[in-house]
């Protein structure tokens, strides 16, 4: 077996280059949009979470952005969740879906949530929604991917099951 040798870190210490960027901090130029699509389970993973935190950083590159929620990604923008009450932190990171599309939306981000995932599939309703998320028709999903081709938009799309 290999030994590593050498000091153990502690805390505070830097164990990469943070300094170095390889490429241009891009900015928005004027009128340039960004879609982000999630088809994603909250809490199974990160993946919903880090394209909340990546839309959040688009959207403060100055894109016009909006987050799409279908299939399972409507649970994320639930304004009933919270134990033992709505709203309500169980424990540390239990509303940090919640958090992050409110901040998202007070700087200027959209944020829809696909009617029927909500209706069919989870049994939500539209005032289950987090206060600010635009409820969609199930046929605007397509139709916001083809709008984005359109405006020659960003799209990030993610699929977990």
């Amino acid at each position: 077996m290999a030994q590593i040798k050498g000091e153990r870190p502690t805390e505070g210490d830097i164990i990469v280059d943070y300094d170095e960027k390889l490429f241009d901090d891009i900015q928005a130029n004027e009128g340039e949009k960004a879609y982000i699509f999630m088809h994603t389970v909250p809490y199974e993973g990160s993946v919903g979470f880090v394209n909340m935190l990546t839309a959040t950083r688009i959207n403060r590159k100055g894109f016009d952005t909006s987050m799409v929620l279908y299939g399972p990604g409507v649970l994320m923008a639930s304004g009933t969740r919270g134990f033992p009450t709505v709203g309500a932190e169980a424990f540390p990171g239990h509303m940090n879906f919640n958090n992050q599309l409110q901040t998202f939306m007070k700087e200027g981000g959209k944020v829809y949530a696909c009617r029927f995932a909500m209706a069919a599939l989870y049994g939500m309703r539209e005032a289950d929604l987090i206060e600010g998320v635009k409820p969609m028709h199930p046929l605007d999903v397509l139709d916001a991917t083809l709008t984005a081709r359109r405006e020659g938009a960003l799209v990030l799309q993610t699929w977990t099951l």
